[in-house]
């Protein structure tokens, strides 16, 4: 469980990172043929690092698999 709780908030903090990185390079995403806005990217950051945060408290907490 401790496994699966560290790379769930590794995983949500690459998506926290790649979300910052968009709004501080201008990178454009586009789903389909819909140009995804940049105000889209802040509230998505802030869910995802969030997220980050709090996995990876959580795996702090358990304890190792036996």
């Amino acid at each position: 469980m401790k496994a699966y709780v560290g790379i769930s908030g590794a995983i949500f903090g690459i998506v926290a990172v790649l979300h910052l990185l968009r709004l501080v390079l201008d990178w454009p995403a586009q789903i389909g043929t819909w140009s995804v806005p940049f105000w889209v990217s802040w509230p998505a950051l802030l869910v995802a690092a969030g997220l980050c945060i709090w996995a990876l408290q959580l795996a702090r907490s358990l304890r190792p698999a036996s």
